[in-house]
């Protein structure tokens, strides 16, 4: 498995649907929103963003809007990964 270094994050890409749970079909628009799930984060309980130094806010299993074109996509097994900065990950979806 990978194992994210300093304030890297590791995210499995969640599948694009068009489709909400209840049958609503989405437009193009909203379906190119980057979602992906936590799988792996750095074992530094701190990290540093814009030379500010925040307590890390991501665990295993969050679901995560990030920015799109930023990462190293990896494939491995058959799934998707992105390896990412912290600071490139924009909010937490509850």
């Amino acid at each position: 498995m990978i194992k994210p270094l300093y304030n890297n994050v590791l995210l499995k890409k969640e599948k694009a649907t068009n489709e909400t749970k209840s049958g609503i079909i989405l437009t193009q628009k909203e379906k190119n929103e980057e979602y992906a799930t936590v799988v792996a984060v750095s074992d530094l309980k701190e990290v540093k963003i814009n030379d500010k130094v925040y307590q890390m806010p991501l665990k295993p299993g969050d679901k995560v809007m990030y920015k799109k074109y930023s990462g190293t996509d990896i494939k491995e097994n058959e799934e998707e990964y992105i390896l990412i900065s912290a600071e490139d990950i924009l909010a937490i979806v509850e």
